[in-house]
């Protein structure tokens, strides 16, 4: 009896361990694009085929699904993925521990923005990715026909808030004659709060610097805000808010996105991720992207970098695989494909000669060429500090504008508290 009981267990033991096997074999990655997902679990199983190893794509982003609190959740459970995403130096802090340093890899030879730190290699960049004030072009055109001479909005003058002012005011004055809500498509509520707390923020960041330049960056990281630069993005952030559609606080990123795509709005505070969304909403209109006017003078960039980067889990049992997947991500027809065609997105690798035909990532490359880019910083913020610390500010900000001044905070608490939370960083 007692050597029967040692048969089952020895058997129970041997199945069980060919389960975690099993899963040990399936390459897991886990990435924060929603708008991606379908082109990309598409991608990975053609590439299972050709190379014969098991992969699996989860996704988790957008309004529904806290990218940073489930992928903790993910990386202390016993099914830990093999390939994330982190952004910036604050997600690779956030996970030094367990990112695995990359050494020869072909593809580091093929691009300028792949991530490291201290000149060791540790993130491979997901794509090229900008924002700026996407535009309707044709609504500009049928507003054109109903304003003055003087009045005519040319996109290519907006590069200072008093232009905005201007135009904005222009085209509000004759949205009832070309059917829009309103003028700029934005979100401000807790649900867009990476709108706000970084994208925007990042006005104040970097608008109106050289490109690379870290000065302002580098101060907030040291507790020192530059109040000066904080009033200009103020009256930037009241001018976006006061022109807004009535979803700035209710709305979620499928409305903002859908009040630009269905013509209810001529401008968005969106970047170029959203041309998936576009094209499944069957847009036929031109776009393109004027700069945000968030400093003082004249802003002549949109705000372009990596700012994402896939990373492997050092503790991965499948090292090799989760390389050799990123290796043909970057250097086949395949992977070319997928990332221009598929996922609609401008490769940051310099031997993918596809040019976007997605519309405003076609504007990006524009952009791109001309040398016009403003740098990422708003993920060398401290982790968590735009969304949790800087978003909920906004949120009050964009209650006073919509409630005329019934709730909320006005333009100088906004900077007071801006400031303060900034001074608050050790």
């Amino acid at each position: 009896m007692k050597k029967l009981l040692l048969v089952v267990a020895s058997l129970a033991l041997v199945l069980t361990l060919s389960a975690c096997g099993g899963k040990d074999s399936v390459l897991t990655i886990y990435q924060n694009k929603i708008e991606i997902d379908a082109a990309m679990k598409d991608y990975v199983a053609g590439w299972s085929e050709r190379t014969g190893i098991e992969a699996e794509v989860i996704s988790c982003g957008g309004d529904s699904c806290g990218y940073q609190t489930a992928l903790l959740a993910e990386l202390q459970g016993d099914d830990q993925p093999d390939i994330f995403v982190v952004e910036g130096m604050g997600g690779y802090l956030d996970y030094q521990d367990i990112i695995f340093e990359f050494d020869g890899d072909a593809w580091i030879d093929d691009t300028s923005l792949e991530f490291t730190n201290d000149g060791a290699v540790y993130g491979f960049p997901v794509a090229v990715e900008a924002w700026g004030m996407g535009y309707n072009m044709d609504l500009i055109t049928e507003a054109n026909t109903y304003l003055a001479t003087e009045d005519q909005i040319d996109p290519d003058d907006l590069t200072t808030l008093a232009a905005y002012q201007e135009a904005f005011a222009a085209l509000d004055s004759v949205k009832d004659d070309i059917g829009i809500d309103a003028v700029v498509s934005m979100g401000a509520g807790s649900g867009l709060r990476w709108v706000t707390g970084l994208h925007n923020f990042n006005g104040y960041l970097s608008a109106g610097l050289e490109y690379g330049d870290s000065s302002v960056i580098d101060d907030l990281n040291n507790g020192i805000a530059d109040v000066d630069r904080l009033e200009a993005l103020a009256d930037w952030v009241e001018l976006l808010f006061t022109y807004s559609t009535d979803s700035l606080l209710e709305g979620n990123y499928d409305t903002q996105v859908g009040d630009f795509a269905n013509e209810n709005a001529i401008f968005i505070h969106q970047g170029n991720w959203i041309d998936p969304n576009l094209l499944d909403a069957g847009i036929d209109f031109e776009v393109g992207y004027a700069p945000h006017a968030a400093a003082d003078g004249v802003n002549d960039s949109i705000f372009i970098g990596a700012p994402s980067f896939y990373v492997i889990n050092k503790d991965s049992d499948n090292i090799e695989e989760a390389r050799q997947y990123l290796e043909d991500l970057a250097a086949t027809e395949e992977g070319h494909e997928y990332m221009v065609n598929e996922a609609k997105m401008v490769p940051a690798f310099n031997s993918v000669e596809l040019v976007p035909s997605a519309p405003l990532s076609a504007v990006v490359v524009e952009w791109l060429q001309a040398d016009k880019a403003y740098s990422w910083w708003q993920n060398d913020m401290p982790s968590g500090f735009g969304m949790e610390e800087i978003g909920p500010i906004y949120d009050l900000y964009a209650q006073y504008v919509t409630s005329d001044g019934a709730e909320g905070i006005d333009k100088q608490e906004f900077v007071t508290q801006l400031k303060a939370k900034i001074e608050e960083i050790e």
